[in-house]
């Protein structure tokens, strides 16, 4: 999605809105999942959906209409997916404990698993399971185009996959499918080369198993993704390997630019350039910032010293660190002033913590067609104290 593309919320009184508060427009979210469906539609592909990057289950019954069920990194949001999605539920962890494929049981239809020791490990207990549960490996084809290290899982010592040296000694009697986690936010000719790498490392595995699975950061839905030659290559991947099911995870694609954080500003500290402190903070609130690092658009900024004033916006803890970087606006900011933090919706809610013992901001969805502004879920004393004794 272009950036003057991205959504406004639209009729909905900036000034009103009370912060910090991520604020979900639900029109740009059908938008994405409109795409999604039409993407199913030209591939004949499952679409599940990625709760590592969004889990605001609220919206699961909108998801459900567009959505085949969910993919889980634990025995919690495996739970989570059954309750609230349903569907299919794909669990896939570096590792599971005995406790862990106990209590997966109800609610996983696909356990995949990063090694073939796990895999030998519980395979019996899987058999007994009360209903069938599909077991599948994580395989990695040892290819990664990813600009930033910590989303190349191809790198020397990686931990996450089956390298195709391993293939040969291996029995797959049992395993019904393979997993191909490889993207992190490239564009469609990643995914052919990606895909390329796949087939020419495990290609003549794919005949043995009933499903295949590509996850992880498939961008779909941004406004310079080339949806045509996705859908061609992989469509075409799908008449040359007749699997009975592929499944695709794309990630962020689900809520991208479907989300805002809106913050205050408190106060402005007169520094070597204007530091304005907000009610929100990087470390706590949107930790991708820093962990990145990533730079989040604000509406009305832009890059330093594009616009007459120049200034850093700085989070609420007492983290020398908690900065979210330089911007640009038409004019000073100031006390009161509210800023609109784009693209928030993913990794935001789902990795946020109380650092300081801030609050949590506000979790509301806005309705464009019913210019309606719901608060979903709203945090207090209790949530930071609850969860530590």
């Amino acid at each position: 999605m272009a950036k003057e593309d991205y959504p406004i919320l639209d009729g909905l009184d900036r000034a009103s809105i009370a912060t910090p508060c991520y604020i979900l427009d639900l029109g740009a979210l059908r938008r994405n999942l409109e795409l999604l469906a039409d993407v199913k539609q030209r591939v004949g592909c499952q679409i599940l959906l990625s709760q590592k990057t969004f889990a605001l289950f609220g919206v699961y019954p909108m998801l459900r209409w567009y959505l085949d069920g969910v993919s889980a990194g634990s025995v919690y949001e495996a739970r989570l997916g059954h309750e609230e999605m349903g569907g299919d539920v794909h669990i896939m962890a570096p590792a599971y404990s005995e406790a862990d494929i106990q209590e997966l049981q109800p609610y996983s239809t696909a356990v995949i698993f990063n090694a073939y020791a796990q895999w030998d490990r519980f395979r019996t207990t899987l058999a007994a399971a009360p209903k069938p549960i599909s077991p599948g490996l994580r395989l990695n084809p040892e290819y990664s185009e990813a600009e930033k290290e910590i989303f190349s899982l191809g790198i020397y010592g990686a931990r996450l996959g089956i390298r195709r040296r391993e293939m040969d000694r291996l029995a797959l009697d049992g395993i019904e499918g393979f997993c191909f986690h490889k993207m992190g936010e490239q564009n469609a000719g990643m995914f052919e080369r990606m895909l390329k790498a796949a087939e020419e490392r495990f290609g003549t595995f794919f005949p043995r198993v009933q499903w295949l699975s590509f996850t992880g950061g498939h961008r779909l839905t941004g406004g310079d993704y080339d949806v045509d030659r996705f859908c061609r290559v992989f469509a075409a991947f799908r008449q040359a390997h007749p699997v009975r099911t592929v499944y695709l995870d794309p990630g962020e694609a689900v809520a991208l630019n479907a989300g805002v954080l809106v913050a205050s500003v408190l106060d402005i500290v007169p520094a070597d350039l204007p530091v304005v402190v907000l009610d929100i903070s990087a470390a706590a609130h949107m930790p991708d910032v820093l962990e990145l690092p990533y730079r989040p658009l604000v509406q009305g900024a832009d890059l330093p010293r594009r616009k007459s004033w120049t200034c850093r916006l700085a989070g609420l803890t007492s983290f020398s660190g908690d900065v979210i970087g330089e911007y640009s606006f038409d004019a000073p900011l100031r006390i009161g002033d509210k800023l609109v933090f784009q693209d928030m919706a993913n990794f935001t809610m789902v990795k946020n913590n109380h650092l300081n013992g801030l609050r949590l901001p506000t979790i509301a969805t806005w309705d464009p067609a019913q210019q309606n502004l719901r608060i979903v879920r709203s945090f207090d004393y209790g949530d930071f104290k609850n969860r530590l004794s």
